[in-house]
């Protein structure tokens, strides 16, 4: 618990860097590939091992981010300099939760039961936004056992809709 705390400080630290470069996008994809990056096993092993100093590995960083914003580049010398490497990937995923949050829209997984076209995924993502009043980002999986219709998760909410559940619950209510 005490981590994730952490990683939405850093968060909302880097949305305001982000916010006064007028970048609040391209610097969430800076982050995933930075947290993504430093999760290598090599480059893991240099950040985490005592034997590098925290200054060096800070010069090493700012090297090979050269193409960076500099305001970002500092952000991750501070990660570096506080010993929180290892939270840049939780860091990464509050910084994205803050975005959705400041943007009003929502990730929602959704689960069909064979693949869907282009036109059938962003039909169901319009109407998936206009009933919660949000723009939805949608990410489809197929999940052949639900044997058809559809099922939503939303945060920590799931909306079953699939063919599956109401056999279920038809099997339920015919044995009681």
């Amino acid at each position: 618990m005490r981590d994730i705390t952490i990683a939405r400080n850093y968060a909302e630290t880097v949305l305001a860097l982000a916010e006064h470069q007028a970048a609040i996008e391209p610097w969430g994809g800076l982050l995933n590939v930075t947290a993504a990056a430093f999760s290598t096993p090599g480059i893991e092993a240099v950040l985490m091992t005592p034997r590098v100093p925290r200054e060096k590995k800070i010069e090493l960083v700012s090297t090979a981010l050269a193409g960076y914003p500099k305001p970002f580049v500092l952000f991750i010398a501070a990660v570096i300099r506080r010993g929180r490497v290892m939270l840049l990937g939780q860091i990464a995923d509050e910084y994205h939760a803050l975005v959705d949050t400041k943007m009003n829209r929502v990730r929602a997984g959704i689960t069909v039961a064979r693949e869907v076209d282009a036109l059938a995924k962003s039909v169901i993502v319009e109407r998936l936004s206009k009933a919660i009043g949000k723009n939805v980002i949608g990410g489809f999986h197929t999940d052949p056992a639900l044997l058809g219709g559809v099922v939503i998760r939303i945060g920590d909410r799931i909306y079953d809709g699939s063919v599956r559940k109401r056999l279920t619950a038809l099997r339920h209510k015919l044995l009681a």
